[in-house]
């Protein structure tokens, strides 16, 4: 089979705007979020996370890549002391990049540093408002230190990007409940 040049430059093209629209700025995150939205089925709805969760880890650079999958093990493996040295050089290079922000306040909040996990989040938001994960972290923290308010509306946050997050309705209702209990 031959393939002309013309879709030889299409295929390249559309690399090169994969690569060059990596991480929170990918072009595909558009239609994912919208389908994230809309769908009725739970199933769907997972495999959309699961393709968001790609494309964030996508940075456009191996070498990036590697270093950030480098940084998730050991914080899956409980070295805490090289994930963060792993995400703070990526953080140092790549400031940019919504996914490394969020992947430190995910250590931070596992070290017990709140404060440092919660800035870390807003930086998150702040380069990707859509980034359920980031909000679903800060409704953890908000929980963990009693504010259950704002817990509350971090997930209400959650529900308006995500509304077939597995638990989060349950998890609402719970933490209304749990408020009103404190009120009367």
């Amino acid at each position: 089979m031959r393939v002309g040049i013309g879709a030889c430059v299409f295929s390249f093209a559309l690399a090169f705007a994969s690569l060059a629209a990596a991480g929170q700025e990918d072009v595909r995150l558009d239609t994912l979020f919208g389908r994230l939205k809309e769908t009725p089925s739970i199933v769907e709805a997972y495999r959309i996370e699961q393709d968001i969760w790609g494309i964030w880890l996508e940075s456009g650079d191996d070498d990036v890549d590697a270093e950030m999958k480098l940084g998730m093990r050991a914080m899956g493996a409980g070295d805490y002391a090289t994930a963060l040295r792993t995400f703070d050089s990526i953080v140092e290079s790549r400031p940019k990049l919504a996914e490394v922000w969020n992947k430190r306040a995910t250590l931070y909040y596992l070290m017990g540093e709140y404060d440092a996990s919660v800035r870390d989040i807003q930086r998150t938001i702040a380069l990707e408002l859509r980034h359920f994960g980031a909000w679903s972290g800060l409704g953890l923290i908000y929980d963990a230190i009693g504010n259950k308010n704002g817990a509350v509306d971090a997930l209400e946050e959650v529900r308006k990007i995500y509304p077939l997050m597995p638990g989060l309705d349950e998890r609402i209702r719970e933490l209304r409940d749990a408020e009103k209990g404190k009120q009367i």
